[in-house]
């Protein structure tokens, strides 16, 4: 047979191969229609919606963050003993097992349960040399059988499983189940404990973006009631940046040594402690991975997480007496959180240019509808 017509036949093998397994027997039929013809369309398409339909696209910026992959090597570096079996739950690319096998661990299980990606981070693994001292498990965490997957429980769960808002990919539960089922009594835990925080913020920009309010002088307001919760990735915090008007409050502390996996709620008043317009509550979270060394998405950050902005309902001028009463919510897998009351001066200018007027004492502001779920 030809060897265009060969390609063409693994392609259209490749098209009606089922997905079951994650991918893998496509992805090499494709890899080998493209080894006999590399310019082939149907097959470089079909691979890279392969590989965008498994291969998250996070992955790229995380592992291009030399400030967490810094914090992560002092942290691993500062806790990893010589001799240690490390479990690293969510290894990806295999650059946190890696980073431990360097530390001295007597042998690293590097947890991925993608298929692409685990085959990927054998091969990075296998490329460092280092295959005789890390195992590659196929497996979600949950599945695997201490003496049959790893021969004994882990003196180090090592892990980087979080979201923007520390629990969207079911970190608490999953290491919750590894601490208590996977680990020695008294494990070492990388992170050790993380904690959600909130602030109001100002950014004229991030509310045109999420919010525009004309267009061609079409007025597009009642579509506005879709958008109360902003993902703000680092290239919209570097398009619409984010002016804090009062320090960020700690909402949930979570430890991750010893999860919680139980829902909490909390209430907290967040001042405001210079004039401008409240346009949203910014969630961010600080995360200590060994005493001294931690990793945030902050204002500050600059690393590749992005952060959630609550939107309120309608931009509110504020000054130094100003606050805000919110209540938050957490599952073990999504955080909610509403505008409960406003504190406001005692004369405001409201956004349309009406003018409200409240007595001269404080005035409490009720705010409807501000709820907010993830």
């Amino acid at each position: 047979m030809h060897i265009a017509a060969e390609a063409d036949a693994l392609v259209e093998q490749a098209q009606i191969q089922p997905l079951s397994d994650g991918g893998l027997m496509t992805s090499r039929l494709l890899s080998e229609a493209l080894s006999k013809v590399p310019h082939h369309h149907d097959a470089q398409l079909l691979n890279e919606q392969l590989n965008q339909m498994f291969v998250p696209r996070w992955h790229f910026p995380m592992l291009a963050d030399t400030d967490r992959n810094s914090a992560y090597a002092k942290a691993i570096a500062a806790k990893v003993q010589h001799g240690d079996i490390v479990l690293d739950i969510g290894s990806g690319a295999g650059l946190t097992a890696m980073l431990a096998a360097r530390a001295g661990a007597k042998h690293v299980y590097a947890v991925e349960h993608q298929p692409l990606i685990a085959a990927a981070a054998k091969r990075v693994i296998a490329a460092n040399g280092l295959s005789d001292r890390i195992t590659v498990i196929n497996k979600w965490s949950h599945n695997i059988v201490v003496g049959e997957d790893i021969p004994e429980k882990a003196d180090v769960v090592l892990s980087e499983i979080v979201d923007s808002n520390l629990l969207g990919e079911g970190a608490l539960a999953t290491l919750k189940h590894a601490m208590t089922t996977l680990a020695k009594p008294n494990a070492r835990a990388i992170p050790e404990r993380g904690t959600l925080m909130a602030q109001l913020v100002e950014s004229d920009a991030l509310v045109a973006q999420w919010r525009p309010q004309l267009a061609e002088g079409f007025d597009l307001s009642a579509f506005h009631h879709f958008a109360k919760v902003a993902q703000v990735t680092p290239n919209d915090a570097t398009a619409c940046p984010l002016r804090a008007l009062g320090p960020a409050k700690a909402l949930f502390h979570f430890d991750f040594a010893n999860p919680n996996i139980f829902p909490e709620h909390t209430s907290a008043e967040l001042p405001c402690l210079q004039d401008g317009t409240i346009h949203a509550v910014l969630v961010s979270f600080e995360m200590e991975l060994a005493p001294g060394i931690s990793v945030s998405n902050g204002l500050q950050s600059k690393g590749h997480w992005g952060r959630t902005a609550y939107l309120l309902d309608q931009a509110t001028p504020a000054d130094i007496d100003t606050s805000v009463l919110i209540v938050a919510q957490h599952d073990a897998t999504k955080l909610s959180l509403c505008v409960e009351s406003i504190k406001a001066p005692a004369i405001i200018e409201a956004p349309t240019g009406a003018n409200v007027m409240w007595n001269s004492s404080r005035a409490t502001m009720p705010q409807a509808n501000k709820q907010a779920q993830l």
